[in-house]
C-alpha cells in the first residue's frame, strides 16, 4: 500500500494540459484543467516559484470550473524580462485568462506574492473579473507599508546577479528550502516542487527563477488604495500558522472593509498552505467561488425555482 497521500496521487494522475501565450515580448507558460464552458479560475503563485505550486489544488476544482495556474514572467518555465512592472504581470495574467479559454468574469486566486500579481490584476481588469482571492496576502496601509522591490536603489544589490550552479541533481534538490520555512510537508510534495523549479545548465543545475526580479519592480505603497477601488469580490485566506510578513496586515484589511472582508483561516497551516492541507484549501476556495458564482446569476437561480414551483 502507497504511504503517499490520497490528494497526491489523484491530484498527480489527473491530467492537464499546457499552453503558451506572448505577452510583450516574453512566452508565458500555463497549464489548465477542466472543461471550458464552466465557471473560470486563475491561479497566480508566489515568488521565486512556479505552476506547479497548485498541482494539488487545481485538480479538485477542476470539477466545477475552468482551471489554469501559469508561470509568471521570470520564473518557471516563462521568458525572464530585463525589467518587471504591475502592469505587465496584470498583463500576462489576463492574457492567460483568454489563452485558456475561461469566460467572462473569471476569479484570481494570488498566493503570496501572487496576491500582488492578483491585486495588479484587479487594479486593470477588475471590471472584467468576478472576484479576487488574497492567500496570506494583505495590504498594509500607507504609513506600514515595506517595499520589497527596487532593491538596486535601496539595496545598492548589483543586476544581472548569477545563480548558484550545483555539480548534480541531486545536490540540488537537496537545498531547496521554503521562505519561509515550514516543517511537515510530505517529501514527494517538496521533490515535485523542487524537480520543476530547476533546469540543466552547462556546468551543472540551477534553479529556474531570476534572481533580478524584484531590482527594478515597485511594488508600490498605494496597494490600499488599489484595493479599495476594486470593482470586483474579494476575500482573504490565510495560514493559521503563517509568520509570513506579506501576511501581517489581515486586521487592517477587516477594518477598512468594516469587517465584512470573507476571512478564511485555515487551521493548522503555515505560508504555504496548499502544502499542508490541499482539500481545505481547496473546497474552501470551491465553496466560496461558486457562491460568488450563485450571486453573479440570481436571476437565473431564482428562474430556476420558480420553474419548479409552477411546473412550468
Amino acid at each position: 500500500m502507497s504511504d503517499l497521500p490520497f490528494w497526491f496521487e489523484r491530484a498527480q494522475s489527473t491530467p492537464s494540459e499546457r499552453g503558451q501565450v506572448t505577452v510583450a515580448g516574453a512566452n508565458i507558460n500555463y497549464a489548465t484543467w477542466g472543461d471550458i464552458g464552466q465557471p473560470g479560475v486563475v491561479l497566480i503563485h508566489g515568488s521565486n516559484a512556479h505552476l506547479e505550486w497548485w498541482r494539488f489544488t487545481a485538480p479538485f476544482l477542476a470539477d466545477r470550473f475552468r482551471v489554469v495556474a501559469l508561470d509568471l514572467s521570470g520564473n518557471g518555465d516563462s521568458d525572464w524580462r530585463t525589467r518587471y512592472s504591475g502592469e505587465l504581470f496584470a498583463e500576462e495574467v489576463w492574457a492567460v485568462c483568454e489563452a485558456a479559454q475561461l469566460g467572462p468574469k473569471p476569479y484570481v486566486v494570488g498566493h503570496s506574492f501572487g496576491g500582488y500579481a492578483a491585486l495588479e490584476t484587479g487594479h486593470h481588469y477588475s471590471a472584467d473579473l468576478g472576484g479576487i482571492v488574497f492567500m496570506d496576502f494583505t495590504v498594509a496601509p500607507p504609513e506600514n507599508f515595506i517595499e520589497w522591490g527596487m532593491r538596486v536603489e535601496r539595496e545598492g544589490v548589483q543586476p544581472g546577479r548569477k545563480l548558484r550552479v550545483y555539480d548534480d541533481k541531486n545536490t540540488a534538490l537537496g537545498r531547496f528550502r521554503f521562505i519561509p520555512e515550514q516543517p511537515g510537508v510530505h517529501p514527494a510534495v517538496l521533490r515535485h516542487i523542487a524537480e520543476y523549479g530547476l533546469k540543466a545548465v552547462a556546468g551543472g543545475w540551477t534553479w529556474k527563477f531570476d534572481p533580478g526580479l524584484f531590482d527594478y519592480l515597485e511594488m508600490g505603497a498605494d496597494q490600499q488604495t488599489k484595493f479599495a477601488n476594486l470593482k470586483c469580490q474579494s476575500a482573504l485566506m490565510l495560514g493559521e500558522m503563517s509568520e509570513d510578513e506579506g501576511a501581517y496586515f489581515a486586521d487592517n484589511m477587516l477594518t477598512i472593509t468594516a469587517g465584512y472582508l470573507p476571512t478564511i483561516t485555515i487551521p493548522g497551516t503555515y505560508h504555504h498552505m496548499m502544502f499542508d492541507d490541499p482539500m481545505a484549501v481547496a473546497m474552501s476556495l470551491k465553496f466560496l467561488l461558486l457562491q460568488w458564482h450563485k450571486q453573479a446569476h440570481q436571476a437565473q437561480y431564482d428562474s430556476g425555482l420558480k420553474q419548479t414551483l409552477t411546473g412550468t
